[in-house]
């Protein structure tokens, strides 16, 4: 079985092509083109018109090698550089109607979604990913993606506008000398990742990690004494100290000429030492593991061994682990977030035929659940509006932004009025999107009400519908239900309206 990656990054475009050779890829075929989308992108804001027809000339190219290896299992995506051009529509279109290639444009949680799993295959036989608490970081020429991840659990994940080729536009920018440009470059690194630290103060890292593909296959050039025997090693804080201090004493031209490093790497590399220095800040441990592996191998590896099938901490269980995460944080009642979340899917399991749902909608309903009282962190007046900013202000991995807006307008539906054509964030869905956020805002305010007291009363739920499609939910509780009771009747208006169907409640009392 083969598949391929076409991965357009901020200053090259990569194509690989492998094959699953037991618990390993086999790369066939790997290609690489620079392009400085990124350049572009970041200075400029926009990437232009002859950078796309130059980049849909690579991926012609590409579609042929794929062509000649009969490989059909093929994902083409894009991070950092086409994620924040400004013309990213009409870049993603002119691809796709030269070439037929549709971008799966990536956002920090998706870079991590991936690169999690893959971490968990490749090191499966010699490190226990699943036992620890990890900071895991992949470096890219335009951003520093990372996640921290709780025994296979993630927490939370960040993108941070710190990566290498933006670190050297960074620094050429600056007016000073070159040991003012190191000393200004590494406040600057640091005052973005210590974020970590400072947002998260009983956050506890047993290791960080470091997904690096371009730099430290030359850690042993300007290191000689530095040797390792694998992919995946253990970097000391004197070492990666060393490493610094001999880059940052030259140029470019100096760095290649002296430690034989190629000029496309060497004109950003030190800002790879920074980063690497500054992440021995954020856990007790004297080392940082790095791995050198790519996202591209990641993804691949993924097409071929479809990592989210064979385990257990699947993508909705991930993006649970971070609801719970939040809700922890910022002080939510989390029992009250757990039981809504578990009424809503008892809820949307009983109404998903007769409302027209898909499975896949149950997954939106879950974390709009669970997070629906975030605003509260903000104001308790109006915590429902908040709660929405916040919500779509997340990046939650391998969501769309569409789809975290959908999350978000559930979240603010839970509670007063239904949607306004003032109301810009529903009103920026489509019309199929806006009826989903209606039907399962609806289920979601009913859930709630049933547990307006924050009790969890509800011992047993069932739902029953009679001939005319009117549908009588029955609890079992052992408390009094009256508060309950008094906000579901304000509550089912909604679900009324919808279905066009009566909604009542019964309650049976469990001695």
């Amino acid at each position: 079985m083969r598949a391929g990656v076409i991965d357009i990054g901020s200053s090259s475009i990569k194509l690989l092509i492998g094959e699953s050779h037991g618990d390993d890829v086999k790369i066939v075929e790997s290609l690489k083109n620079l392009l400085p989308l990124g350049q572009y992108a970041f200075l400029k804001g926009r990437i232009p018109q002859a950078i796309i027809n130059q980049t849909a000339g690579v991926l012609q190219k590409y579609k042929d090698v794929l062509k000649e290896y009969d490989v059909t299992n093929v994902s083409v995506i894009a991070t950092t550089a086409v994620r924040e051009a400004k013309n990213r529509d009409i870049f993603l279109d002119t691809v796709f109607r030269r070439t037929g290639l549709k971008i799966d444009v990536f956002n920090a949680g998706d870079v991590v979604y991936y690169i999690d799993y893959f971490l968990s295959h490749k090191l499966k036989k010699t490190y226990p990913v699943r036992e620890k608490n990890l900071l895991i970081a992949e470096l890219g020429a335009g951003s520093l993606d990372v996640s921290v991840m709780e025994q296979g659990l993630a927490l939370f994940n960040l993108g941070f506008p710190i990566g290498t080729l933006r670190l050297s536009q960074f620094m050429a920018n600056l007016d000073g000398s070159m040991q003012e440009v190191h000393e200004a470059t590494e406040e600057y690194i640091e005052n973005e990742l210590l974020f970590i630290k400072k947002n998260n103060p009983g956050l506890s890292i047993d290791d960080v990690i470091l997904i690096d593909e371009n730099y430290s296959i030359y850690i042993q050039n300007v290191l000689p004494n530095k040797r390792r025997d694998s992919d995946f090693f253990k970097f000391k804080a004197n070492e990666a100290q060393e490493f610094l201090n001999r880059l940052r004493q030259m140029n470019p031209e100096e760095i290649t000429n002296t430690y034989h490093i190629p000029s496309e790497v060497s004109s950003t590399i030190v800002g790879f030492a920074t980063i690497l220095n500054t992440l021995f800040k954020l856990s007790k441990s004297e080392h940082v593991f790095i791995l050198e592996a790519s996202l591209s191998e990641a993804i691949l590896a993924n097409l071929l061994y479809k990592f989210e099938i064979s385990e257990s901490t699947n993508k909705l269980n991930q993006l649970i682990s971070v609801a719970h995460f939040l809700c922890r944080k910022w002080g939510m009642d989390l029992n009250h977030l757990k039981f809504v979340a578990h009424l809503s899917e008892q809820l949307f399991d009983a109404f998903k035929d007769s409302l027209g749902l898909e499975e896949d909608h149950k997954a939106y309903l879950l974390l709009a659940a669970y997070l629906h009282d975030l605003g509260m962190f903000i104001n308790n007046r109006s915590h429902h509006k908040h709660s929405e900013y916040v919500i779509s202000s997340l990046s939650l991995f391998r969501l769309t932004e569409v789809e975290i807006n959908i999350i978000a307008c559930i979240a603010r539906y839970h509670r007063r009025s239904a949607p306004l054509k003032t109301h810009v964030l529903y009103n920026s869905l489509a019309a199929a999107e806006q009826i989903l956020v209606q039907k399962l805002s609806a289920l979601l305010r009913i859930a709630n009400a049933l547990d307006r007291s924050h009790r969890q009363k509800v011992k047993k739920l069932q739902v029953k519908f009679n001939a005319n499609g009117d549908a009588a939910i029955s609890v079992t509780s052992h408390a009094n239900f009256l508060l309950e009771k008094e906000n579901f009747l304000e509550k089912k208006e909604q679900f009324e309206e919808i279905t066009g169907n009566k909604l009542t409640l019964t309650v049976k009392v469990q001695d």
